[in-house]
């Protein structure tokens, strides 16, 4: 039997003629007819008996239907799949990112959509760029969300527009608590580098090297939110992204920004040979939407 056979079987034997399960499957009478008769004649006997004028199913109907209805469901099961999967209720979202994003905006992101796309299951994980992209290569993430990522062969690029850098101090040691601060003015604190922490940390040093400048490294991360959490304790004062800062604000420090701003990209980056799925898709734009709020 074709599925199309078990469809109108199925349909005929719950309602019990022809006209209601033609009325079912929004199709024509004859329609049904002439699949009942197709199917009967591929099985090699009746499936229904004509008892005045009402279709009686025979015991070989009633032995096949069993089978038959389990089948259906399973159909059932594969239409509500692909309902919800164009309604972009269905599937996963793997997505690798800079530890930053992590604080608020993702997660933020991740709650607002999930309360549209209940059965959206997200997988997160945190990486460094190198990292981040060796998950991309190896497919174990579907999209990984950087700063300033370099450009590569057969990666896609998504822009979300820039953020900016931006420093951190304790207000016990600027008690006056600017609003804005140059890159000369850290030169006269104890300053906390992420000099070796990638793209960010190359931004700086090309800043500071253009200006001819030195700043008192004290201690050196890889980890932005580490060096915010030295300066909470007094440690120094620190450069880090936009995002890292905001979502450790305390009593205890203070976010000033460049005079001369320095700004970097943020992008979504994809393989080339494995286009995003539509729920990918969806989740990216209402990101995009948050970064440009």
């Amino acid at each position: 039997m074709r599925l199309r056979h078990i469809e109108v079987f199925h349909a005929i034997y719950t309602t019990g003629s022809i006209t209601n399960a033609a009325k079912l499957l929004y199709v024509s009478q004859p329609s049904v007819s002439k699949v009942l008769s197709h199917a009967e004649l591929q099985l090699g006997f009746r499936l229904f008996d004509r008892v005045k004028g009402r279709l009686i199913a025979t015991h070989e109907a009633d032995l096949l239907f069993e089978e038959a209805d389990r089948l259906y469901q399973q159909m059932s099961t594969v239409n509500d799949a692909a309902e919800n999967i164009k309604n972009n209720d269905l599937g996963q979202i793997s997505l690798a990112l800079t530890p930053a994003l992590g604080f608020d905006i993702v997660p933020s992101s991740v709650a607002e959509f999930r309360t549209k796309h209940q059965n959206i299951i997200f997988d997160i994980k945190t990486l460094h760029n190198e990292r981040a992209l060796k998950h991309l290569l190896s497919h174990k993430s579907e999209v990984a969300i950087l700063f300033s990522p370099e450009k590569y062969a057969g990666i896609n690029e998504i822009n979300f527009g820039s953020a900016k850098l931006v420093v951190v101090y304790p207000k016990s040691l600027l008690p006056h608590c600017p609003e804005k601060v140059s890159l000369e003015d850290l030169t006269h604190y104890p300053f906390i580098s992420i000099s070796e922490s990638g793209p960010l940390a190359d931004l700086i040093n090309g800043q500071l090297l253009e200006k001819g400048l030195s700043l008192t490294n004290v201690v050196k991360v890889k980890t932005y939110f580490i060096a915010v959490n030295l300066v909470r304790h007094c440690a120094g004062i620190c450069i880090v992204d936009e995002f890292t800062a905001r979502g450790q604000q305390s009593d205890d420090i203070a976010i000033a920004e460049l005079v001369e701003p320095l700004t970097f990209p943020i992008k979504a980056l994809y393989l080339e040979n494995k286009p995003l799925s539509i729920v990918t898709t969806k989740f990216l734009e209402l990101f995009k939407e948050k970064i440009q709020a």
